[in-house]
Parts: C-alpha cells; structure tokens; sequence
C-alpha cells in the first residue's frame, strides 16, 4: 500500500495526486485540469512516510520480543517490514513530501498544518534501531513538528524558509518533515493549502488513508542488530532509550 493524499478545493473537482488519492467530491482518475477550458487543481503530492535521514537515526517501537523480530530492512523494505510487525515510528517521523503541479498553471502552496487525530501515553513496547555507528544527512526544504505542543505545527529548520512555496508541473519542491514525541503516543495527518488564481483547496496527506503513527519511547528496551550479528541484542551502551 502507498501512502495516500485527499483533497477538498473550492469552486471544482480535482485530480488525484500521486502515488494513490481519495478526494471528496473529485475524480479518481488520471490529473486533470480542473473546470470547463482547463485551470487550475490542486498540487499532486506523492510521500513516503518511511523515510530515513540515515540508518541510525530510525527507530521502531515493535510489540515483539527481539526473537521474534526479523532483522532490521534497508531503508526501501520500511513500509513492509513496520506494516508486517504493527510497528510504529520511535521519538521521531520523518515524511518526504514530493509535491508538483497537476495542470498548466502554477500553484502557490500557502500553508502546511498539522493535525492530530488522538494523543495518549507512549506506547510501552521494545525500541528497535535500524543501524548503528552512521552520520546524519543534511536535508534542504526540512520542517520540524513537536508532536507533544498542545498546537503542533510545522516549522522551518536550520535556516529553512517557511511557506509559501510556488510549485508546476515542471518545477515541483521536495519537503522533508521531521515530527518527534518523547512524552506521547500520536496519530496526525497533514493538510496543505493550496491557491492557484481563483481557485483554492486544502490537500489532505496521511499514510494510505490512516494517520502517521509517531510514539516516544524514553526509557523503552533498545534494541540493535549490528553488522557481523545474526540477531537482536540489547544496546550494551544504552540498554534503554535515554530521556
């Protein structure tokens, strides 16, 4: 299954984005222009919500004790290796939003928000590292959530401009968005706003029609699966996830 994007827009129906889309009141079909004698619809949208900044820096939380857990995937197998085991992103999320317009007119991205579904305790399952001893990556257009705010929002890092971005179906952005819990289990989606002359509309972005799952997990069990290694073995350095 492919993460998946909705849309609502004033004025017309829209296209589906990409990779996979339900739109209320759209088309499911190809992209399109929207209204008779073409214009504007909203902004295709692919992501992955199995991005890694790097090995080491991806984090788990799997309801299984390390025996029954397979070792840890490359970067491409996340979805199928977190799907098969109902794990869930630890500490922090990181989405890669690839966002292109869908007909001939440029689109102005005006605004990205977050919104979230629930909010619990952490879960209290074991914490699986994907990698050990790795550098991070440097990443441009990349926002930060504090899923734990009592109003999270995006924000713009490390020098970063914010919003609004101007988007065609030649010229798209890439965004990255790092969302981190310590203190809370969370289940968000994303909505972007969108314009393009008259017309404008909101772009819902979530994983497959479900919210992102993102959980803390302070002082959980760590886990790691060493190259060289054939199984999971608690972090000798940090045998629980440091507050």
């Amino acid at each position: 299954a492919s993460p998946s994007v909705s849309a609502s827009e004033k004025f017309s129906p829209s296209a589906s984005p990409s990779p996979s889309a339900s739109r209320s009141g759209a088309d499911r079909g190809p992209a399109a222009d929207a209204g008779s004698g073409g214009g504007a619809t909203a902004p295709m949208v692919a992501v992955n919500a199995y991005a890694w900044e790097d090995q080491c820096s991806q984090h788990y939380l799997v309801d299984r004790a390390p025996e029954q857990v397979p070792p840890p995937p490359s970067e491409p197998d996340a979805r199928g290796w977190v799907s098969a085991l109902g794990g869930v992103a630890a500490g922090q999320q990181m989405l890669a939003l690839t966002v292109q317009g869908a007909g001939k007119d440029t689109v102005v991205l005006e605004e990205l928000h977050v919104r979230v579904v629930e909010k619990s305790a952490p879960l209290d399952w074991n914490d699986f590292a994907m990698g050990v001893g790795c550098g991070g990556d440097v990443r441009t257009a990349a926002f930060g959530v504090d899923l734990d705010d009592g109003r999270p929002a995006t924000s713009p890092r490390a020098g970063q401009r914010d919003f609004p971005y101007k988007v065609s179906e030649t010229d798209p952005e890439v965004f990255y968005v790092f969302a981190d819990a310590r203190t809370h289990n969370v289940s968000w989606y994303l909505e972007l706003e969108w314009s393009s002359g008259s017309r404008e509309g909101t772009v819902r972005i979530d994983d497959d029609g479900r919210p992102f799952r993102t959980s803390g997990h302070v002082g959980r069990p760590a886990y790691t699966y060493p190259l060289g290694d054939s199984a999971w073995g608690r972090d000798e350095y940090q045998p629980d996830i440091p507050g």
